[in-house]
């Protein structure tokens, strides 16, 4: 078996970009053209054989087993900002009201979901504003506005019953141009950060119909990037994707496969380990450690971080941040184990 180590000294200087995916789509004229989507044509969805409307310009009622116990005029006032969202002239307050109500109503995903129209007014509320990406024009207001119908977004993507439904129509392709910006101004930020949250409700169940997916796409390079210039919060939201993506059989055989992914991946979580350093985010430092835990159980993997796992999670120096947090001491105490000289690689 070849090892995942390369013929130099030091591993750390490869790019996130260095991530070969098996269908990469690059810059935005890619993901257009992958898409066969404009602002133009989304009028008149749904498309396909999976329509997104029931044929009605009223919200679908769902039986009342389906639905969370609230009051009659609470759920009332629900459908009708449903309704007003394909009303071009009152969709923004529509979004922001709904948006505020999501956790209150349980099945409100399926409403979004079945009700005619409004998915395709979600998704123009999102490729609206890919012409303001780049040069970045991006104002407060307007992020505000998008951040809504991606909340909703979220919500349809958390959904048992529609969880599938979003995959199956490739609606999350349509974040990743938010996601590969780059500006570090805040209209910019709380875009990527809402954008992710997108994903990371998609991957939070452990679904391998959701995994496979996202490896077909360049999610991994986007969060990997996200991981090494995002904020705090970005960078902790991105490596959770990458945690959960790791923690699928699919998805460490994936990463583990050619150098080049292990390379990129391994890059970017020492580079991390190098800010934890300085910064001592501890809910960071956990998700990285875990990422290391993961990546061990891989043979080749395994025998590559025996060399390159970085010095500060070998010494003590994180022994301070972590003194009250028994479950990442334990972590981390399981990688030293497997990256030990008595482990035995069996594949």
């Amino acid at each position: 078996m070849h090892s995942l180590a390369p013929h130099h000294t030091n591993p750390y200087f490869a790019s996130a970009s260095a991530l070969a995916t098996p269908n990469p789509l690059g810059n935005a004229n890619n993901l257009a053209s992958q898409l066969h989507v404009s602002v133009s044509n989304l009028h008149g969805l749904p498309m396909g054989n999976d329509p997104w409307g029931a044929g009605t310009g009223t919200p679908l009622s769902l039986p009342m087993q389906h639905q969370h116990k609230m009051p009659h005029y609470e759920e009332e006032k629900i459908y009708s900002l449903i309704t007003e969202l394909t009303n071009p002239t009152n969709r923004e307050q529509a979004l922001v009201e709904l948006s505020k109500k999501r956790e209150q109503y349980d099945d409100l995903a399926l409403i979004l979901w079945h009700s005619f129209g409004v998915m395709a007014a979600l998704l123009q509320e999102i490729v609206s504003v890919y012409p303001l990406l780049v040069p970045p024009q991006l104002t407060g207001q307007i992020s505000n506005r998008v951040c809504n119908a991606l909340a909703l977004l979220q919500c349809v993507a958390s959904h048992s019953e529609t969880r599938g439904l979003f995959l199956n129509a490739h609606i999350p392709l349509f974040l990743y141009p938010f996601l590969n910006t780059t500006s570090k101004t805040r209209p910019f930020e709380y875009l990527r950060l809402t954008s992710l949250g997108v994903i990371g409700a998609l991957v939070k169940n452990d679904n391998p119909e959701v995994i496979s997916f996202l490896l077909s796409t360049e999610i991994i390079p986007l969060c990997l990037r996200i991981m090494e210039t995002g904020s705090e919060l970005s960078k902790t939201v991105a490596i959770f994707i990458v945690q959960k993506i790791l923690l699928d059989e699919m998805g460490l055989a994936y990463i583990c496969a050619t150098y080049e992914r292990f390379y990129a991946v391994g890059t970017v979580l020492s580079n991390m380990v190098s800010q934890l350093v300085e910064t001592q985010a501890v809910r960071l430092l956990k998700h990285v450690v875990r990422c290391y835990l993961r990546l061990s159980d891989n043979p080749r993997a395994r025998e590559a971080l025996r060399q390159w796992l970085p010095e500060p999670l070998r010494d003590a120096t994180f022994s301070q941040v972590l003194k009250d947090d028994v479950v990442t001491k334990r972590c981390l105490a399981q990688l030293l184990v497997n990256l030990s000289d008595n482990v035995v690689t069996t594949n």
